[in-house]
């Protein structure tokens, strides 16, 4: 198979496999199997999966497309990491088996007033930065599955709260935005910097920290 086709199709099963979730076939294997037992046969193939895309990835060759921006993920990555330290550190009613914080008096809480999917957004950071930065098919290919996965994973995840959740999530979707600082920009929230947490953000920074030390070692290229 053609290395670029044979990422492409790995890609393609990746972005697949997360769209079962938001199809009916997620309750019926949720019954038969239960929750834990799916979730962990998720986890599975979803490891299973980037491992695959990782293997052809690295077959492919370097095909370029535009002049790099090499210094990109160097700027973007630090708010990325604390997009992503917050968000996983922050009890949030979007997070799988979390929708009970939406009957708090006040379900949007620190970085949530930002964004109610701050994972999402480190990651389509994460992603769009490589993008640019590498400037070849492949790292497209690669990068723009994890893009396209955390884009829509925001739109899904809300239709399924919506559905599940009725008035308790529109009072929250309400009080936030999928944008970051929409919902502030609008007048519905307000910017708490103070709640977001210093260690968080300082956790973020850390986590950049290592994995732009250690980023030639693991991954074969320079950070910048």
């Amino acid at each position: 198979m053609d290395p670029i086709l044979h990422l492409q199709v790995a890609c393609a099963a990746f972005l697949l496999l997360h769209v079962l979730p938001s199809t009916p076939l997620r309750p019926a294997l949720v019954r038969a199997l239960g929750e834990g037992p799916y979730l962990g046969a998720f986890s599975l193939a979803t490891v299973a999966a980037i491992v695959w895309m990782v293997v052809a990835y690295k077959a492919a060759p370097a095909t370029p497309l535009w002049p790099g921006l090499r210094a990109l993920p160097a700027a973007a990555m630090p708010f990325a990491f604390i997009l992503i330290a917050s968000g996983v550190m922050t009890p949030n009613p979007t997070a799988v088996a979390q929708g009970r914080l939406l009957a708090r008096p006040e379900p949007a809480r620190g970085i949530i007033r930002i964004t109610r999917h701050p994972v999402m957004w480190g990651i389509m950071l994460w992603s769009g930065a490589h993008i640019l930065a590498r400037g070849e098919l492949k790292s497209t290919v690669f990068f723009g599955s994890f893009l396209v996965l955390a884009g829509l994973g925001t739109l899904l995840q809300d239709a399924r709260k919506a559905k599940v959740h009725g008035e308790d999530w529109k009072r929250f979707a309400a009080l936030t935005s999928n944008l970051p600082f929409a919902a502030i920009a609008q007048g519905r929230n307000r910017l708490a910097l103070g709640e977001i947490g210093l260690v968080q953000a300082v956790f973020g920074l850390i986590l950049y920290g290592g994995f732009f030390a250690a980023h030639s070692w693991l991954f074969g290229a320079r950070p910048y």
